[in-house]
């Protein structure tokens, strides 16, 4: 008997996309979703987000912005070093902590940095970034294998999900272990494309299983509502182009090297 979850990672204030992937998952049946985290930031309406969550039992990892927005901070965590990044990084985050109410701030606070579940034999370790830094970015291209193995043992998991950096990608490990970044739902994953996605995961006796789903939404309707926020147009242009126009420095050189920015 196979047991299955699946994992929705940034939705960054998307409501429109949450909204879709949640209709997505309900058709194709899972035991249990997870969302791990950066429910705010780039999007329009944060508030919207919430109650999507709430009312389909989502369970939700704190991520930085989650852990800044529920404590008032002043910026976002999120582990730029760049000053363009960074300067749009304080719009977003100053739009998000403003139009996020006091109810949800509280609830943010409170909300977990980790969950630990079990699916089968398999022990898996739900974070934001990695397990020992909530904004830590793990690539695919700059992250060794024994590096990741050795978090699985460091932190008692044969399975970590982590999202953050805002690009799917999973690797297996020696003694069946697997990495598995999610991906995210509230922005492109800077490939061209504007849909977004999920990850599924799937355990049947001793055979891990995890399958990235693409969503198509109204990414138009969202542009849109961004806009009548007065937003920034490069946030815009991302998501009706499926390009990063922000948060490109942080990239390594071969994921930034796909873009034409």
């Amino acid at each position: 008997m196979s047991e299955r979850i699946a994992m929705i990672g940034g939705v960054y204030s998307n409501h429109i996309a949450l909204d879709a992937t949640v209709k997505d998952i309900a058709r194709r049946g899972a035991d249990a979703v997870y969302c791990l985290g950066d429910l705010g930031a780039f999007g329009p309406h944060p508030d919207r987000v919430f109650p999507i969550l709430l009312d389909n039992n989502i369970r939700v990892v704190q991520g930085n912005y989650d852990n800044s927005v529920g404590n008032g901070l002043d910026d976002c965590q999120c582990g730029y070093t760049d000053a363009r990044d960074n300067y749009y990084a304080k719009l977003s985050y100053d739009y998000t902590l403003r139009n996020t109410s006091g109810e949800f701030r509280k609830w943010m606070k409170a909300l977990p940095s980790q969950i630990k579940i079990e699916l089968g034999a398999f022990r898996v370790l739900l974070c934001h970034g990695s397990p020992r830094k909530m904004n830590e970015f793990l690539w695919e291209t700059t992250s060794p294998t024994h590096f990741l193995n050795k978090l699985c043992s460091d932190y008692n998991a044969d399975i970590i999900c982590a999202t953050h950096t805002g690009i799917h990608w999973q690797r297996d490990l020696p003694g069946n272990r697997r990495f598995i970044n999610v991906g995210v739902i509230g922005r492109p994953e800077h490939n061209g494309r504007t849909e977004v996605g999920y990850t599924m995961l799937e355990i049947e006796g001793s055979e891990i299983k995890s399958t990235y789903v693409p969503i198509v939404y109204d990414h138009q309707k969202l542009a849109a509502e961004m806009r009548d926020e007065n937003l920034p147009e490069e946030f815009i242009e991302t998501i009706l182009t499926g390009w990063w126009t922000t948060c490109l420095e942080i990239l390594p050189e071969k994921e930034r090297r796909r873009g034409p920015y």
